[in-house]
C-alpha cells in the first residue's frame, strides 16, 4: 500500500486517450505530447462513483492542498496545478496551462494560461492568482515544500493569461515536475487573508478550486463531491464521488469485491478468487510494477548514521519472504541501487557488481560486521555499543495489511541477527506527521517503511530520495558527490550523460544504502465498470491509473461515463 504525490517529468510520447488524439506543443525545443481535456455534456440523471485507496478508519474536514493531512481528492479534483506530467505514459496534461516554453538559455519560463477557468465559486481565474500562490510559497517558507524559491528568483504576470518564472540556473525537471506540476494554484481573493497557508483552516465549507469536482458533503465516515458546472473542461458526466472509511484494506477488500467500490487502489490478496471471481464480467485489476518501496533509516539517529548497522540490518532482511508472504507475490524484490525493473533497465549502470545489481540473505556476515565495528551481545542477545542498543520502532501505517506483515516479517528476521525491532502502527495521519513533519523540522521516527516519488526516469526518485534539497529526503541524507550528479543531469539534456549522472548515484546508493530498498512496489488498481465506462485498461492505459495519485485520478474520473 502507498500514497503518491509527484507526478513525473515529461516526456515525448504518442498519444490517444479516451478514443482522441490530441497535439502535443513545444517546449525548451522538444516535441510534447498533450492532452487537452476535451468538453463534455453534463447529464441530468444523478449518479454516484465509490473511490478507495487509502483505507482509514475515520476523516478529518480538511481540504487545505498546502497540507500533506489534506483527504484524497483535495488535489486534482479541486485544486489544480498548471500541468500534469504523467509518469507511466510521458504524457503531458495541460490543467490550468495551455502552453510554455524556455527561453533565455533555459532560465526563463513562460506559461500561457487558459482563459476559459472559473473558480468554483464562479470568480474568474486569472494570472494574478498564479503569481499571488507562488510569492505565498515565499512569504511562508514552511509552505514551501518542494524548495521551489531555492530555484526561482522571480514570478511575474505578463497580461491576465501569461505568467513568467525566472530561474537561478537551468533546470528543467525541476521547473516541469515541481513548479508546473506540483504546485497546487489558489484563488487570491480567498487566500490574501488566511496568512500562512499551511495553517489556514480549508474545511468542506470553503474549499474553493478550479477542479471538476466541488466538496459537497462531509462527516467522518464518508465525504463526496459533486461534478462542477463551471469547469473548463464541461461538467464532468459521473455526478457524485464518495470517499467511505474504512478501518483496514479488509473491509475494503470486500467492498471493493461486491461493486459498492467502483475505483480502488488496494493491495488484496488472492485477487483472482477474492474480487475478479465474485464479477468476472466488470472486476478488473493490473498491478504493474511502479516503485521502489523502501526501508527509511532515520540518518539523524546515531546508531542507523553508521554504516555497518545498516549493512547490517540489509544483509538480514529477507526480501523474497516478503514478496512472497507479505505481499502475497504481487511485487517482487528491490535491487540495491533502487532501480525498478524491467521499468528502469536502460538506466542501469553497466559496471555494477553482483552485490550492486541483487540483494542476498547473509546473517552470518551481518553479525560478523556488527562486531567488527565495535557491537556486542547483551544478556538479551541483542547487540549494543558504549551502553546503546540496536533496538528501533519501525513505522509503518495501521490497516496498510501488506506493509504491516513486511514489518512483523522484517522483525524476526532482524531479530536472528541480534536487532531488537518494535512495530509501531499508526493511522495514516499520524504515520505522515512522523516521517514528513515539515520543511526544516527533523523526522521523529527510526525505521520506516514508505513508498518514492517516481517518473518517467529515475531521476525523479533519486533528487526526492536523496538530494540535500530533495523533496522526501525523509532519511536525512546529504552528500555532495549525488548533489553535483543530480545537478549535472538537470542541466543537460544529452541522454548519455544524463545516464553517467545517474550510474553516479546508482554506485552510491548500493554501496553507502541511505535508503535500504525493499521491494519493487505494485501499482495497485482495481475497477469495477458495470455502472461506469472508460477505466484506463492494460491495453489502454492512457494515464496512471490508480487513485493512489490524486490529480491523475481527478483526471480519470472527469472523463468516465455512467453506463445508459
Amino acid at each position: 500500500m502507498k500514497r503518491k504525490y509527484v507526478a513525473g517529468i515529461a516526456v515525448a510520447a504518442a498519444v490517444v486517450v479516451a478514443g482522441g488524439t490530441y497535439a502535443g506543443v513545444a517546449s525548451a525545443g522538444a516535441s510534447k505530447t498533450t492532452t487537452s481535456l476535451p468538453g463534455q455534456a453534463s447529464i441530468s440523471s444523478g449518479t454516484t462513483l465509490t473511490v478507495c485507496s487509502n483505507p482509514t478508519p475515520s476523516w478529518q474536514d480538511n481540504f487545505n492542498p498546502f497540507d500533506s493531512s489534506a483527504l484524497g481528492g483535495t488535489i486534482g479534483n479541486v485544486y489544480q496545478p498548471l500541468f500534469y506530467f504523467d509518469s507511466v505514459t510521458g504524457k503531458q496534461f495541460n490543467l490550468l496551462g495551455t502552453s510554455f516554453k524556455f527561453s533565455d538559455d533555459n532560465k526563463t519560463l513562460t506559461v500561457q494560461l487558459r482563459p476559459n477557468a472559473k473558480w468554483q465559486d464562479g470568480k474568474t481565474f486569472s494570472s494574478t492568482d498564479v503569481v499571488f500562490t507562488f510569492m505565498e510559497l515565499k512569504r511562508y517558507p514552511d509552505a514551501d515544500t518542494n524548495g521551489i524559491w531555492q530555484q526561482l528568483t522571480s514570478v511575474k504576470a505578463a497580461g491576465p493569461h501569461t505568467v513568467v518564472f525566472q530561474f537561478k540556473t537551468a533546470n528543467i525537471p525541476f521547473a516541469e515536475t515541481y513548479v508546473l506540476g506540483s504546485t497546487y494554484i489558489v484563488p487570491e481573493a480567498q487566500w490574501k487573508s488566511l496568512g500562512d497557508p499551511t495553517q489556514a483552516k480549508i474545511t468542506s465549507q470553503n474549499a474553493i478550486g478550479t477542479g471538476p469536482f466541488k466538496v459537497s458533503y462531509f462527516s467522518p465516515q464518508d465525504y463526496k463531491f459533486t461534478a462542477n458546472p463551471l469547469y473548463y473542461g464541461g461538467k464532468p458526466k459521473v455526478q457524485t464521488l464518495s470517499y467511505p472509511a474504512y478501518g483496514g484494506n479488509q473491509g475494503a477488500d470486500l467492498a471493493l469485491a461486491s461493486g459498492q467500490i467502483q475505483y480502488g487502489g488496494i493491495d488484496i490478496p488472492n485477487i483472482e478468487t477474492t474480487f475478479v471471481k465474485a464479477d468476472p464480467a466488470h472486476n478488473h485489476y493490473y498491478f504493474p510494477p511502479s516503485e521502489p518501496v523502501e526501508l527509511y533509516p532515520n540518518l539523524h539517529n546515531p546508531l542507523l548514521a553508521q554504516l555497518p548497522v545498516r549493512e547490517a540490518i540489509n544483509d538480514a532482511i529477507n526480501r523474497n519472504v516478503l514478496s512472497t508472504k507479505g505481499e502475497t507475490g504481487y511485487e517482487k524484490p528491490g535491487t540495491p541501487t533502487s532501480l525498478v525493473l524491467p521499468n528502469d533497465q536502460a538506466w542501469e549502470a553497466p559496471d555494477l557488481t553482483p552485490s550492486e545489481k541483487a540483494f542476498t540473505v547473509n546473517d552470518k556476515l551481518a553479525v560478523q560486521t556488527l562486531e567488527k565495528a565495535g557491537f556486542h551481545r547483551g544478556s538479551d542477545g541483542i547487540f549494543e555499543k558504549n551502553g546503546q542498543k540496536l533496538s528501533f520502532d519501525l513505522l509503518t501505517v495501521s490497516g496498510w495489511s501488506d506493509w504491516d506483515e513486511d514489518a512483523l516479517l522484517i522483525k524476526q528476521q532482524l531479530q536472528q541477527i541480534g536487532i531488537a525491532v518494535q512495530v509501531d502502527q499508526k493511522d495514516y495521519a499520524a504515520y505522515y506527521n512522523l516521517i514528513d513533519p515539515g520543511k526544516g523540522q527533523i523526522p521523529k521516527y527510526a525505521l520506516a517503511i514508505s513508498w518514492t516519488n517516481t517518473g518517467p526516469t529515475p531521476y525523479t526518485t533519486y533528487y526526492d530520495m536523496l538530494d540535500t534539497n530533495g523533496n522526501f529526503n525523509l532519511e536525512g541524507f546529504h552528500n555532495a558527490a549525488v548533489d553535483a550528479a543530480l545537478s549535472n543531469y538537470s542541466a543537460t539534456t544529452n541522454l548519455a550523460q544524463q545516464k553517467k549522472d545517474l550510474y553516479k548515484v546508482e554506485h552510491i546508493v548500493a554501496q553507502q544504502l541511505p535508503v535500504i530498498c525493499l521491494l519493487d512496489g505494485a501499482l495497485w488498481y482495481e475497477y469495477n465498470d458495470s455502472q461506469f465506462t472508460g477505466f484506463p485498461t492494460k491495453q489502454n492505459l492512457w494515464i496512471y491509473p490508480s487513485p493512489d495519485s490524486p490529480l491523475p485520478a481527478s483526471i480519470v474520473l472527469s472523463q468516465l461515463k455512467p453506463r445508459t
